[in-house]
Parts: C-alpha cells; sequence; structure tokens
C-alpha cells in the first residue's frame, strides 16, 4: 500500500518553531511529527510514502533519509511549483499514487496527531465498498467547524455543513483518509480543496463514508493545540504503554523523558511535560505542560509550564517562562527573567522580562 502525506507550505502558524525546521520536521513527544504517521502506516503494511511539499523539500528528505532505512520504508517528494490545496497534489502525484494494484492509498494532514487506527480504517473500508473513507472526529462545539452529517449506522456520509447555527451532528474531518484509485480520476492538476470540492461530489453519488476515530485527536498546527495534544497524546501513552513514561517521586501526572536526558535533584516535573535527546535539567526546577527539545539547559530553580522551548535553548536561574510563550532555537533567557507568553525568534538573548505577550524579532 501507499500513503500521501500533505505537508503543505510555510508552518507560519508554529513559527518560530518552523524557521528552523519544516512544520512536519517540528518534535513532538520527542520525535519528528512527521515520524508518528509514517511508523503508523508502516505498521499496517505500507511500504511507500510520498509527501506532497512546496517548502524545503531537500531539508525533508535529508533528514528523513536515516528514518527510510530504518523503518524500511520508502520515502519520496512531491514538489508543487504553486501552492495546490488538499486535492491538487493527489493530482500531482498521480503517477506515483497508482501502481496498478488496484489497492486503495491513504491521504493524511501532516499536522494530525492521534492513535492511527489504520488497520480498522481499511476493514472498515473494504467493509463498505464504497469510493472513499474519511475519518471523523467528536467535537463538543460543532458550530466552529464543517460538521459531516451521515448515516449513523452504515457511516455513508449524507453533506457537509459549514459552522451550522443549528445543531447537524458533532462529527468533523479528521484529516485522515483512505481513497480508491478511480478517486484520482475526479481531480484535475490545479488549486482544488478535497474536503470542499471532491467529497462532497462522492457523497451525492453515495460512495462516501465515513468511521468515527477511536481514541483522541488534535490538529497541532498551532502552539495552543500542540501543548493540548502533547497532554491526549501522553494520556494515551499511560493507558496503551505506560512503561515508556517516566515514574519516581519528582515526577507528576505524565512525563516522557529522553534516556539521554540529565534531570537533577529536588525538580518537580509533571504532569504533561516531554523533555527530549541530551537536555539538562538542574537542580530544583519545576516543568509543567510544557515541551523541552534537544539540546536544551533549564538552570537551577527555573519554572516552564504551558510554555515550547526550542533546541539547543538555555533558561536562566529563578526564570520563569509562563502563559505559551514558544523560544526559537538556540534562545538564552538569562537569570530571574520572566516571560509571559513571549515569542521569541531563533538566535536571542533575552536579558529583561516580557510581561505581555508579544513577539521578539
Amino acid at each position: 500500500m501507499k500513503a500521501l502525506i500533505l505537508v503543505g507550505g510555510f508552518g507560519t502558524r508554529l513559527r518560530p518553531l518552523t524557521l528552523s525546521f519544516p512544520k512536519p520536521l517540528v518534535d513532538f513527544a520527542n520525535k519528528p511529527m512527521i515520524l508518528h504517521q509514517i511508523e503508523a502506516l508502516k505498521d499496517v503494511g505500507v511500504t511507500e510514502v510520498i509527501l506532497a511539499i512546496n517548502y524545503q523539500p531537500e531539508v525533508m528528505i535529508n533528514f528523513l533519509k536515516d528514518f527510510e532505512d530504518k523503518l524500511g520504508i520508502k520515502i519520496i517528494c512531491s514538489q508543487e511549483t504553486e501552492p495546490l490545496g488538499t486535492a491538487g497534489p493527489l493530482a500531482l502525484a498521480r503517477d506515483k499514487l497508482i501502481d496498478g494494484s488496484g489497492e486503495p492509498f491513504f491521504v493524511l494532514n501532516s499536522d494530525v496527531i492521534s492513535e492511527y487506527p489504520f488497520a480498522e480504517l481499511i476493514q472498515f473500508h473494504k467493509s463498505h465498498g464504497g469510493e472513499a473513507t474519511i475519518m471523523v472526529t467528536k467535537v463538543d462545539e460543532p458550530s466552529k467547524y464543517g460538521v459531516v452529517v451521515m448515516d449513523e449506522e452504515s457511516g455513508r456520509v449524507d453533506r457537509f455543513v459549514e459552522k451550522p447555527k443549528f445543531f447537524v451532528g458533532n462529527k468533523i474531518n479528521a484529516g485522515i483518509y483512505l481513497l480508491n484509485p478511480s478517486v484520482l480520476d475526479r481531480i484535475q492538476l490545479r488549486p482544488t480543496s478535497i474536503e470542499k470540492e471532491i467529497f462532497p461530489k462522492i457523497a451525492t453519488e453515495k460512495q462516501l463514508y465515513s468511521m468515527v476515530l477511536p481514541g483522541f485527536w488534535m490538529d497541532i498546527g498551532q502552539p495552543k493545540d500542540y501543548i493540548t495534544g502533547l497532554r491526549l497524546y501522553l494520556d494515551s501513552l499511560q493507558k496503551k504503554a505506560p512503561t515508556k513514561l517516566a515514574a519516581g517521586p519528582h515526577i507528576v501526572g505524565n512525563v516522557l523523558i529522553h534516556d539521554s536526558a540529565v534531570v537533577g535533584e529536588g525538580c518537580l516535573i509533571g504532569p504533561d511535560v516531554a523533555i527530549g535527546p541530551a537536555c539538562v535539567i538542574e537542580a530544583g526546577v519545576r516543568l509543567s505542560r510544557c515541551t523541552v527539545m534537544q539540546g536544551t539547559r533549564i538552570k537551577k530553580h527555573a519554572c516552564v509550564s504551558s510554555s515550547i522551548i526550542g533546541w539547543h535553548s538555555t533558561v536562566g536561574q529563578w526564570a520563569r517562562i509562563d502563559n505559551m510563550t514558544i523560544l526559537g532555537e538556540d534562545v538564552h533567557v538569562s537569570d530571574e527573567v520572566y516571560s509571559n507568553g513571549g515569542v521569541i525568534l531563533p538566535h536571542k538573548e533575552i536579558k529583561s522580562s516580557i510581561l505581555n505577550p508579544e513577539i521578539v524579532m
């Protein structure tokens, strides 16, 4: 089987992290975001992954070459010269997707994190005999989204309603699809939306089905949702593979610590924290609801909460980082500095407190 991952553009919502790496290579729970998807695809027999990309393809491919060998899966790029939306990239990659087997192929949005129930999706898709299957997820406030109206028993999609004023359902498109090759005959090589142009047509022909995604789901393409996604991911890990999580008197709730990280005495870490490779957490540090990326040093008695600390950064002694502060790569926060929602671009030194959310260029 094959899969196409819609990598897209510049990752502006996750800046300043995406100023250093393309968004799919930004760490999430101590591995590049896209690697969570590729590993799950490999587990269900996908042998080739096509990355639909229009930004920094060389960086992506060079980085993923190592994983290609480790996982035994082929990873190739299909590069757009202009943005093609969410359907146009399928037309562009048509020759790469069609192999004569007639097997369906996966299409994924690269921002989506979940438990990736791909085996169940394959089984459901083959059982209903339709042309396409989309995964849907339940939400509390459907009026914010495009809602998928479906037959609850069979899963057949009736129609889509964009930001409904009245309740029509609580399921939204989860950005995970399994499509028959015939879907490609419906798509022209031009900027096209698969959600607004292609799926509604398939639905009117009663060939589109939906499967409710079990477990958690989150689009982690912006910082607030990234932090929420980390909490949901760690909750899931606690249920499915608790031995991967850290334990000890200094741990509160679900915490992921890379084997090469060093944690000093008297720390209190958690809940919902990921500490990456080669990080040093000095004595007396308090961490909660945050990600600390590779090669970072958090100095004595610093406090970090609800924030993302980029690669190879330093947080000084008694510093306090809070309220969705995002440090880019190689940012150095001086001792006793307070950041309340600062967004700091790479290679900066912060010597004075940021009292209100602002971008530091």
